[in-house]
C-alpha cells in the first residue's frame, strides 16, 4: 500500500488506533535502518492513513533510541504529506492542566545525543525552521479539538514545547528555568520529528496531551503512577477522536503547507558534486529537484 497522504505517530499511551479498518502491517526498510515498528496502514473515516507507534507497540525504545530518520523516511516512502504527532507531555504552566491538549507552535531543543538531519555525507542543506510547526495543519488540529468540546479538556493553541533528552525527568532547577523562558510544555521526542519532517517536505503538527505537571509544581510529588496511567488512558481516547476529525478534514481538503517546498532553495551542494551513494540514499528527497 502506498500513496497514503496522512501519517499518525502515536506516543506514550497511544499504541494503536482502534477505529482503523482494513488494517495491513507493512515492514519498511530505509537507508537509515528500520522504523520503530511495522507501519500499520488502513482506513480511518474511509480515508487511507498510516499509523506508527513511536516507541514500538510494546514501548521498548527510549526517546534517545528512537530511529527518527527511519521513522520519517518510512512514512515519506508511502507518500505521506501530513503528519499528526500525538505526544504525552508535562505542563510547565499552572493554567495548562492534566488531560488538556496543546497545539504548540515553537520548540526549544535541550537534547544532546541525537541525529536530526538527513543531510551530510557530502551534501549540505539548510531548511528554514523559524516556524517549526505547519501553521495550516496546526489550525486544522486545533479546530478539531475545539469542535469536539471534550469533557474536562481545555485547548491551548500555540506555546513552546521544550524537548529534553531524558529518560530521566527534569530537575526542579531545570523545570523552573524552562518556566522562566515562558515555555508551555515539556516532552522528549517531537523536535527531531519536526526537523526531519520539514527536510522531507511533510507538514507536521503536534497534538500534545498533558499527563501531569512537571516537577516545578508544588503538588508534583503527590502524583502517583496510577494517576499518570489514568491520564494517559484518557488522553489516548480523546486523541483518537481528535485524529479522526482531523483525518476527515484533510480528506475533504488537502491544504498547501510551508513544508511542501522546504528544500526548494535549501540544498547548497551542486548536484554534480554529490556522490552517487549519497544521491541514491536520499533519492526520495532529492529526485523532485535533481533529474535522475
Amino acid at each position: 500500500m502506498d500513496n497514503i497522504k496522512i501519517g499518525i505517530i502515536g506516543g506514550s499511551g497511544l499504541y494503536k488506533m482502534d477505529a482503523l479498518q482494513n488494517v495491513e502491517k507493512i515492514s519498511v526498510s530505509t537507508p537509515f535502518g528500520f522504523p520503530s515498528d511495522k507501519l500499520i496502514a488502513g482506513t480511518l473515516e474511509g480515508t487511507p492513513v498510516v499509523f506508527l507507534p513511536r516507541h514500538g507497540r510494546n514501548h521498548y525504545l527510549l526517546p534517545t533510541e528512537l530511529p527518527f530518520r527511519a521513522n520519517i523516511y518510512a512514512l515519506k516512502s508511502l507518500g505521506v504529506e501530513y503528519i499528526i504527532s500525538a505526544s504525552a507531555v508535562g505542563s510547565l504552566q499552572e493554567h495548562i492542566k492534566p488531560v488538556d491538549m496543546v497545539v504548540p507552535d515553537q520548540f526549544i531543543d535541550r537534547t544532546r545525543h541525537r541525529i536530526d538531519t538527513f543531510f551530510g555525507e557530502g551534501i549540505v542543506a539548510h531548511i528554514g525552521f523559524g516556524d517549526p510547526i505547519c501553521p495550516t495543519l496546526a489550525k486544522i488540529l486545533g479546530d478539531a479539538v475545539a469542535d469536539l468540546n471534550l469533557e474536562g479538556v481545555d485547548l491551548h493553541r500555540g506555546g513552546t514545547y521544550v524537548c529534553m533528552e531524558g529518560p530521566a525527568f527534569s530537575t526542579k532547577a531545570e523545570s523552573k528555568l524552562y518556566r522562566s523562558w515562558d515555555a508551555s510544555i515539556i516532552g522528549m521526542t517531537n523536535l527531531q520529528e519536526a526537523k526531519l519532517a520539514r527536510e522531507a517536505e511533510m507538514a507536521y503538527a503536534t497534538l500534545a496531551l498533558v499527563t501531569d505537571y512537571d516537577c516545578w509544581h508544588p503538588d508534583h510529588d503527590s502524583v502517583t503512577v496510577e494517576m499518570v496511567i489514568g491520564n494517559l488512558q484518557k488522553n489516548a481516547a480523546n486523541a483518537q477522536q481528535v485524529i479522526r476529525s482531523v483525518v476527515k478534514s484533510l480528506a475533504e481538503q488537502q491544504p498547501k503547507s510551508i513544508a511542501h517546498d522546504a528544500l526548494k532553495y535549501a540544498i547548497l551542494t551542486p548536484k554534480d558534486q554529490i556522490s552517487k551513494t549519497t544521491r541514491e540514499k536520499l533519492a526520495l528527497l532529492l529526485d523532485k529537484y535533481f533529474d535522475v
